[in-house]
């Protein structure tokens, strides 16, 4: 049995009580005040996060189960037919993925996995959650008959929710994390990041923060400005932050618009930087 079956394994026969840890964690984190029977609902829906993560890391790469699909799509079309906003399920999905990439990291490292096989099992436990993610807001819009004015409403919770979403720090070693930077970094991600994700930095106990750019298409100098300010921030936390995956398009971009990286320790991989770390 290889390392991803092994996990998935555990996952699948202890998901209900890791479902129990999570939303414990969740609830004292926030302070919640919860009923048994909201308590209850919560404890059901987080198990069968784990359940489908589980069954998603023995499919292929880019395959996510159908059931997860389904299921999201249900939260959707629910959603719609009650008149809430979206935000009301997206809402709770950065909760959702910190709980079950903790212990899905927890489980992973009991069980011996390598660095590259932990940033693998990551990285698919990620993209099932953008996915489900998707499903649910295209559930969503398919049965929602908003007015414009409302459905313009909806577009600005849902690139909030999306800001979130595409900003995840994610633990996978002692001390180290990763924040992979996606698509576009337009000014809002950048002052969400600043605003929202950094402050959460401490509390995760790390020393190195691993600043990711393979897959970001562009940079322009105001973003910069706001990453170095980051760095200086998170510096002063006594928090190191090194940039990784800058490919040579984007060097060149970014030489030509005159920002200056030399002051930030970069590595051409993931990898190459944990290893420099480690």
């Amino acid at each position: 049995m290889n390392s991803f079956s092994k996990v998935a394994n555990y996952l699948t026969i202890h998901a209900e009580s890791l479902a129990i840890r999570v939303v414990d964690d969740i609830v004292q984190r926030l302070e919640l005040a919860l009923s048994k029977e909201d308590l209850k609902y919560y404890y059901s829906v987080y198990t069968d996060f784990i359940t489908f993560s589980a069954e998603g890391l023995t499919l292929n790469e880019y395959e996510v189960p159908p059931g997860f699909l389904e299921m999201s799509q249900k939260n959707g079309e629910r959603q719609a037919a009650l008149k809430g906003r979206i935000s009301g399920i997206i809402g709770r999905y950065p909760q959702i993925r910190f709980g079950l990439i903790e212990q899905i990291s927890k489980v992973s490292l009991k069980h011996g996995v390598t660095t590259e096989e932990a940033i693998e099992i990551n990285k698919r436990v990620n993209y099932m959650l953008d996915t489900t993610v998707t499903q649910t807001i295209l559930a969503f819009e398919r049965q929602t008959d908003s007015v414009i004015d409302e459905r313009e409403r909806e577009l600005i919770e849902k690139q909030k929710a999306i800001n979130e979403l595409s900003a995840p720090i994610v633990p996978i070693h002692d001390g180290i994390a990763i924040l992979p930077l996606i698509g576009n970094i337009e000014p809002e991600r950048v002052e969400h990041i600043f605003n929202r994700v950094i402050p959460e930095i401490p509390r995760l106990k790390v020393k190195y923060l691993i600043m990711d750019f393979s897959g970001i298409l562009t940079i322009d100098t105001y973003v910069a400005s706001q990453l170095f300010k980051i760095n200086d921030v998170l510096r002063l936390l006594g928090i190191n932050m090194v940039f990784t995956g800058i490919r040579p398009d984007l060097s060149i971009k970014s030489v030509t618009a005159g920002i200056d990286f030399s002051s930030i320790k970069t590595y051409a991989s993931v990898l190459q930087a944990i290893e420099v770390i480690k």
